[in-house]
């Protein structure tokens, strides 16, 4: 459907096409990329937030060396200002020769060498435990085989150094730069033994909050040592992720890794999902608890999260949401479950994929008019706002409703579970 030149197709239209037949402006690797103000900041995989740059600094005690034309580097000194990446940062820029021959590779070793030189020397610093090299599209383009590269400036500098790859030629392909980047974090974890009461929480870079109700369930369960990245203070805390008896896998990002641990380590996995659909979370959770053979409790949970949802209902029961694709949320999945409270979603902004086809399914039966939006789609620059949201949820979509309640949701610490889900609605009640 053509309205005032923006693409958008609304649930109705999607079912009747079919799954196999998702319309084009809706797949970004079909045509052109319209990077609006709207997705500026968050379709590069060296953009805001945890893109490739920030994820492999998540390593404790790790310095990163960006590889790269200038052009690709430019964006980092908007990170390299926070306190907590001074120092960690290093640039070893790419020339037109170098471009054309691949010879800045010959001296990736050498530059690895002096980034720990002047750390040690000049700054007197703590010797890094691990060296990140963070490569762009143009080694993609010439097919550099980075591990070897790697090992040579591991065997020069007499430190760890792992590749983390900023490409966004692949962001849609089979291992995109955020799945690959989680690979090579944890193909750092050892052979060392491992202990029953310990489980690893795979999928952030960040730390869940401190109220998600899965380290109650599982410290009465026995699991003394539960470990995440974004916890982890010293590159030896962050290596005794390799004592896990078993993960968690709570991004699908993180799969590939968790496959790698698997196969490499004997460490099975299991994946949960983020869910914002009260009673989709209890009945994960029984999976779960059958899964692993334990007893969860989650009633104290459940109801007092239900209490919130059904007090902001008790205030406002006709709520109309529009929904980004910024935020820590599935899009469709938050937009079905708000359905399922009783609210309106009036819009979805975000890239739409086969998966996504069996929420789009159950929000026609509720919702058939609930318009659906690529933001990368280049009509996007005509978007004109039609009916106004109350609620606005996700940065993006903040940028086409400017005079709506926007709730961000997108902060580092991850929301999760019945306590993210808490969470939400006590800043949707917030709002009213």
């Amino acid at each position: 459907m053509v309205n005032d030149k923006v693409m958008f197709h609304t649930a109705k239209e999607l079912v009747e096409l079919g799954r196999d037949n998702i319309p084009k402006d809706l797949k970004s690797g079909t045509g052109l990329v319209y990077s609006s103000p709207a997705t500026l900041a968050y379709n590069s995989p060296g953009a805001e937030g945890f893109g490739v740059k920030r994820a492999g600094l998540s390593i404790p005690g790790s310095v990163m060396l960006i590889v790269s034309p200038g052009c690709c580097g430019r964006n980092t000194s908007e990170i390299s200002i926070i306190p907590r990446y001074k120092h960690r940062f290093f640039y070893l820029d790419m020339n037109e020769n170098d471009l054309i021959t691949g010879k800045h590779l010959s001296k990736i070793p050498q530059a690895v060498t002096e980034v720990v030189d002047t750390i040690t020397n000049r700054w007197e610093e703590e010797k890094p435990d691990v060296v990140m090299i963070c490569i762009t599209c143009v080694d993609a383009l010439l097919g550099t085989d980075m591990e070897r590269v790697c090992k040579k400036a591991t065997e020069a500098s007499g430190v760890l150094v792992k590749p983390c790859y900023m490409y966004a030629l692949t962001r849609e392909g089979r291992k995109p730069p955020m799945v690959h980047v989680r690979q090579s974090i944890y193909s750092l974890l050892d052979d060392r033994k491992r202990k029953g009461n310990s489980v690893n929480f795979l999928g952030f870079f960040a730390p869940l909050i401190d109220d998600f109700e899965l380290y109650d369930y599982f410290k009465k369960a026995g699991v003394a040592n539960i470990r995440e990245i974004g916890r982890c203070d010293t590159f030896d805390e962050f290596m005794e992720m390799s004592e896990a008896n078993f993960n968690i896998v709570l991004n699908p990002e993180a799969v590939a890794a968790a496959e790698d641990l698997k196969l490499r380590r004997k460490m099975p996995y299991i994946e949960i999902k983020r869910l914002y659909y009260i009673e989709q979370i209890r009945k994960q959770y029984y999976a779960l608890a059958n899964a692993l053979g334990i007893t969860i409790d989650d009633e104290k949970e459940y109801n007092e999260t239900l209490e919130v949802i059904e007090r902001v209902k008790s205030k406002k029961s006709d709520i109309k949401f529009a929904i980004g694709e910024s935020l820590n949320a599935d899009s469709f999945e938050l937009a079905l479950a708000l359905l399922r409270y009783g609210f309106s979603v009036i819009e979805i902004y975000g890239l739409f994929e086969e998966a996504k086809f069996n929420y789009i399914e159950k929000i026609n039966v509720l919702s058939p008019e609930t318009r659906i939006y690529s933001n990368m789609d280049p009509t996007m620059m005509y978007y004109e706002e039609g009916e106004k949201p109350d609620i606005v949820i996700g940065k993006d979509a903040a940028f086409y409703h400017k005079d709506s309640y926007v709730i961000g949701w997108n902060e580092d610490i991850q929301p999760y579970g019945y306590a993210g889900l808490k969470k939400l609605f006590l800043e949707i009640e917030k709002s009213l």
